[in-house]
């Protein structure tokens, strides 16, 4: 995972915030006797106070930043999301709290759409831990909806006690993650260390944690050298949102696959992606801080970990299966009967939501629900909870 391809030089202010955190990073490297994991540089090159890719100064969602989501590919896809939410308010007279809100398009679209429907929540919260994301946030809100803004209350932690509906989208492909390649029965942990001037991966003996959990895997044995991810964060995260939820829905949306299928003997080399100025890349070490790393999702492992909260696993499935659900054609003639000269370009929207070649099929969303009975009408049919 060296940088091999060629992408744009950062500019002279970009890369000495990229030097300061290399400097930080090697810091560490030292004090931890010359080596950390990967999954150490990752929160680090992801979320090292004022220097970490999302916690610092700079605009990495949009056509100005390094990727586009969903939310900002389209309105729809928020209006979908905010169907569902109108249902759980509904039966639990809640709240909703959003992870990770990014620009704040998707709060802005679901609060504008929940307003037209008479079932705004008291409370809108969002937890988030960007500084710079926070003030695209409230500057989003106060530019679509200002006459909102009085309802959206901002986090620093999840809330003691929660009744509603918590939403995040593609907040699980960026919780660091362990790098493992198993060579037979011989399990090798990747971690990264100072040399000749850069930080350089190397591979080290795992230790037993880790070496059980990849065993437990049964990786294909015709496939090694086998190079893959694991998230050993997952089960003490879903524990922290379920002491939080009381009663209520936790809705999650991001691409990843099923365990058998992350772990497919082809996939020999891991899901690990970068990006950087809207180009993808293998490179994780290229310019720590300025550029984006995640890991598709596995999503039994979600499952297993929620089960494992006393969590209910609710439903599972593709991105179109859960817009069709809850009503993309429905929010499609909408938009179309307010806007009639934008019929191509809403349906091209369409298209890239929910065709297989474009999200429909990579992105998935997983419902996991606490003292809610309830069906969901997102889940209402094609639901994929036999392939976890």
């Amino acid at each position: 995972m060296n940088h091999t391809q060629s992408l744009p030089e950062p500019s002279a202010d970009a890369l000495q915030h990229s030097q300061k955190l290399v400097a930080r990073i090697r810091d560490e490297i030292d004090k931890q006797n010359g080596s950390i994991s990967f999954r150490r540089y990752m929160e680090m090159a992801l979320y090292e106070p004022k220097l970490g890719y999302y916690v610092a100064g700079s605009h990495k969602i949009g056509e100005k930043g390094d990727f586009i989501t969903a939310p900002e590919a389209s309105p729809l896809f928020s209006q979908c999301i905010a169907k569902q939410c109108e249902e759980v308010l509904n039966h639990t007279k809640g709240d909703i709290l959003e992870l990770g809100a990014g620009s704040g398009i998707m709060a802005t679209e679901i609060l504008l759409f929940l307003e037209s429907e008479n079932c705004l929540p008291q409370t809108y919260y969002i937890l988030d831990l960007s500084p710079d994301l926070k003030q695209r946030q409230k500057e989003t809100l106060a530019k679509r909806a200002p006459h909102l803004l009085s309802i959206v209350i901002w986090l620093s932690e999840l809330p003691t006690s929660f009744t509603g509906i918590i939403i995040g989208n593609e907040v699980l492909d960026a919780m660091p993650v362990d790098i493992f390649t198993q060579q037979n029965d011989t399990v090798f942990e990747h971690h990264i260390i100072w040399e000749n001037d850069q930080l350089v991966e190397q591979l080290q003996v795992a230790g037993e944690d880790l070496k059980e959990s990849v065993l437990t895997l049964k990786i294909p044995t015709d496939a090694t050298p086998y190079t893959s991810e694991i998230n050993p964060n997952l089960v003490g995260w879903f524990k922290t949102l379920s002491d939080c939820l009381k009663t209520g829905v936790i809705l999650l949306a991001d691409y990843g696959y099923s365990q058998s299928e992350y772990y497919y003997h082809e996939r020999n080399k891991g899901t690990l992606i970068c990006h950087y100025q809207h180009l993808v890349n293998q490179s994780p070490l290229f310019y720590p801080g300025l550029q984006d790393i995640t890991a598709n999702v596995n999503f039994t492992a979600v499952a297993e970990a929620a089960d494992n909260a006393n969590l209910t696993v609710a439903g599972y499935l593709t991105q179109a299966s859960f817009l069709g659900n809850s009503g993309l054609e429905e929010v499609f003639m909408k938009a179309l009967d307010s806007d009639q000269n934008n019929q191509h370009k809403l349906a091209q929207q369409v298209r890239i939501l929910s065709l297989p070649t474009e999200m429909g099929e990579r992105f998935k969303f997983i419902a996991l629900t606490r003292n809610y009975k309830t069906s969901l009408k997102g889940f209402s049919s094609l639901d994929q909870r036999i392939r976890l």
